[in-house]
């Protein structure tokens, strides 16, 4: 055997049995000190110590092997230590040099504190038993690789045939149930899942929902069942997750096989999911049927948020321009992609908006709004755009702390921005001036004329004659700062 063949991650393991149970290290089990299950405890390793007090250097799942030179008169306190430190078993090796016979207090305290206890024959010298240790480590790590290599394949071919096909073989690899739950909980595939899920599991799965990053999460219920579950993809903000249960504890190895089936669950799932809540949509709002129910079918939600983005400095590359990448990152199939670039989203959670800006996305978001008031949102994203390019970061919409949008009726806010926006509009669409959205941009940038001019591309000069025109079209002066007030609140409200 080469150093290599020994190796290993620290999470392969063997049963205890493995060892105990050699024909070749002749090693007796004290029964008094087995408890339920204790052969079934990991060994990661074999290690010899003559130590008065070895837990200190102990990482925990160990095989312990002493002959007794350094052994306490308190034998209760040193397995108490070694029982405190997680090692799994302590071999006692029986020698004419040290002792012949196992001490009784020993052997007392091991069977008190539930410490297997392994007695090695004088003919069997500690080296066979870390030989057999790590011949055995290294089998069940190519076992563990052959697992995850047919596991992998198995639940590739599974992902052609859908995600209820893709599910059952995952559970079947699992030996368990499976369910994946979209957002609110709600069952999205499942096989011998129960429903509903037990009161502990959708308190796991609130848990997981409110951490960020890759992350696992796992629980016991009260009928002994082991629970574990994830995102379905790592870059999600845990819309969609994967659950799975079974009576046996969930080993390294199972963890990632769930990770591989969460990832295609990610894909199969999104693909399968978006065109059915889509297509349910759309033909609810195609017969009249209510926009709340549609846009709750989809993004999981009766309000939204209406997401825009425009190029940033170099703006994004073709990958990122890709309405599939952006659907990805934003966690909602609601995505158009427009020249310019430019994209809006409507989604019911928002992602990470500062990784878009890093991908060349400066992103806005308005406030939550439900579906019918969406059309709306648009003059709002508008605004902030322009702010957020003054200030080069991405801006979410936050609730007006004055409540000064509630004191005035939507329909007179619309009315009052029509009403003087009007001229403007015609100048635009008559001549193609670009007053409005010069007047948009020269108000977010507080005035500046280099700024307005450089977020445009034009001549600061342009920008000062455009200005002159808003001011004698409307027949204001933009020194005043009510005016100017006046005229942002009809942006946003047109």
């Amino acid at each position: 055997m080469t150093q290599q063949d020994v190796l290993l991650p620290a999470e392969v393991t063997v049963p205890l049995r493995t060892v105990a149970g050699n024909p070749d290290l002749a090693l007796d089990v004290v029964p008094e000190t087995l408890r339920p299950g204790a052969l079934d405890r990991p060994v990661r390793w074999a290690h010899v110590s003559e130590l008065a007090d070895p837990a200190p250097y102990l990482v925990g799942a160990e095989l312990v092997l002493t002959a007794g030179v350094n052994l306490p008169k308190d034998a209760d306190r040193y397995v108490r230590g070694l029982r405190d430190a997680g090692v799994t078993a302590l071999g006692f090796g029986l020698t004419r040099t040290v002792s012949e016979t196992l001490p009784s207090s020993l052997r007392d305290a091991c069977a008190e504190h539930g410490l297997p206890l392994l007695v090695v024959p004088p003919a069997t010298p500690f080296l066979a038993i870390n030989r057999a240790v790590a011949v055995a480590l290294a089998e069940a790590g190519r076992h563990e690789e052959r697992r995850l290599a047919e596991g992998r394949e198995a639940l590739t071919r599974a992902a052609g045939g859908g995600l209820g096909e893709l599910v059952a073989a995952l559970a079947g690899r699992l030996h368990g149930w499976v369910a994946m739950v979209s957002a609110g909980d709600v069952l999205a595939a499942g096989y011998d899942a129960p429903q509903p899920l037990p009161s502990p599991v959708t308190e796991l799965l609130a848990t997981l929902r409110s951490r960020s990053g890759i992350r696992i999460a796992s629980t016991e219920l009260p009928d002994g069942t082991h629970v574990v579950a994830q995102p379905v993809y790592p870059q999600a903000t845990a819309a969609h997750l994967v659950v799975a249960g079974r009576v046996q504890r969930f080993d390294s190895g199972d963890r990632a096989i769930l990770a591989v089936g969460a990832a295609l669950l990610g894909l199969v799932g999104r693909a399968g999911s978006d065109s059915a809540e889509l297509g349910a949509a759309a033909t609810a709002l195609l017969l009249g049927g209510p926009g709340a129910d549609a846009l709750a079918g989809v993004v999981g939600s009766d309000e939204a948020r209406l997401v825009a983005g425009v190029a940033h400095r170099r703006g994004p590359d073709a990958l990122a321009r890709r309405p599939d990448w952006l659907r990805a990152r934003l966690d909602t199939p609601l995505v158009q992609v427009l020249p310019g670039p430019r994209f809006y989203a409507i989604a019911g959670e928002l992602g990470d908006l500062d990784g878009l800006l890093d991908h060349g996305w400066l992103v806005v978001a308005s406030q939550p709004h439900p579906a019918a008031d969406l059309p709306a949102a648009v003059a709002e994203t508008e605004l902030l755009l322009a702010r957020a390019r003054a200030l080069a970061r991405p801006l979410t919409a936050s609730a007006d702390p004055l409540g000064f949008d509630a004191l005035i009726p939507p329909a007179a806010a619309g009315a009052f921005a029509e009403r003087l926006l009007a001229p403007l509009r015609e100048l635009d669409r008559a001549h193609g001036r670009e007053l409005v959205p010069t007047l948009r941009t020269w108000l977010a940038h507080h005035g500046s004329w280099d700024r307005t001019a450089a977020e445009l591309g034009v001549h600061r000069n342009s920008v000062r004659h455009r200005i002159g025109q808003v001011e004698r079209a409307l027949d204001v002066r933009l020194a005043d700062p009510e005016t100017r007030m006046r005229l942002w609140f009809a942006l946003r409200w047109g």
